[in-house]
């Protein structure tokens, strides 16, 4: 996915990247490919999908992992 084709914040204008989680942690947190450590307390996701991340939250599940 490029940066023009992910949506953005009607609020803030931000853009919303994907990202792969990669482990899931006790809270509703999860660790990202990319390193960040991001909440998933909004959407059911699990190690291996790839979520859409605005400001830290997970907002969106846009693959699942295939296992």
């Amino acid at each position: 996915m490029t940066p023009s084709e992910c949506p953005s914040c009607v609020t803030c204008a931000d853009t919303a990247a994907p990202v792969r989680v990669t482990e899931l942690l006790p809270g509703r947190l999860a660790i990202t490919d990319t390193g960040d450590e991001i909440s998933v307390a909004l959407v059911e996701a699990g190690a291996g999908d790839v979520v859409l991340v605005h400001a830290g939250e997970a907002i969106a599940v846009l693959g699942r992992d295939p296992a």
